[in-house]
């Protein structure tokens, strides 16, 4: 593994935000864009369950749809590429059972040597379910992917917007995710910024260091 500098990073950083006004003329390129979708694919989550859907929005009339349920904002139309993000409802036995699984078949062992590995996460999963916060905890994954992906964009010179400013119920029944067992969560526009998007020159606000920094 080659790391970039600490600067490539923190300029990077220093460039994103959140963009409010994309050049709709200007379309993410397939390399990258492919580079972007490993990254939601790679995102890490607890025990690696990875409880998410992530939809890509191609089409124009849901584009437009999607707009609407979104209080009419417009990122959802003019950005390149559009994701929403959704999480797995009421996590269950059959999605332990299936991520077992998957991690015999990439690993080439026998799912019994897993068992034990199972029943601590299946364990973890009772222990929510009955404290009421299973979809909570799940949901808190979705958003470990949606902070891999801005970054991920911003090392590639990609815009993005994270919006939660939407309706989910509509959006869920826009994309037909309820049937699924997901539920929408947020969304992610990404593309260029339009040159006179204002807040683009804005500068960044973030507290102190000294205030937000802790060394213990």
């Amino acid at each position: 593994m080659t790391s970039i500098a600490a600067k490539t990073l923190t300029d990077a950083l220093q460039w994103r935000y959140a963009t409010k006004k994309f050049d709709a003329s200007r379309k993410i390129p397939k390399e990258t864009w492919a580079a972007l979708e490993e990254a939601l694919i790679l995102a890490p989550s607890s025990y690696g369950l990875q409880p998410w859907k992530f939809v890509v929005v191609d089409d124009p009339a849901t584009r437009e749809k999607l707009s609407a349920a979104s209080w009419g904002q417009r990122q959802p139309v003019d950005c390149s590429h559009f994701v929403v993000l959704a999480a797995r409802k009421n996590y269950s036995a059959g999605d332990l059972e299936r991520y077992i699984s998957r991690s015999a078949e990439v690993r080439k062992i026998s799912p019994d040597a897993l068992k034990g590995y199972a029943n601590v996460i299946s364990g973890s999963l009772d222990r929510a379910r009955q404290g009421g916060f299973l979809d909570s905890w799940m949901s808190r994954q979705v958003y470990i992917a949606l902070g891999q992906l801005m970054t991920a964009a911003a090392l590639l010179a990609v815009d993005t917007c994270p919006m939660e400013g939407l309706e989910p119920a509509k959006y869920d029944e826009i994309l037909g995710l309820a049937p699924q067992g997901y539920y929408t969560l947020c969304a992610c526009a990404a593309g260029y910024r339009s040159s006179d998007d204002k807040y683009a020159s804005e500068p960044k606000v973030r507290f102190n260091p000294l205030e937000v920094l802790i060394h213990v």
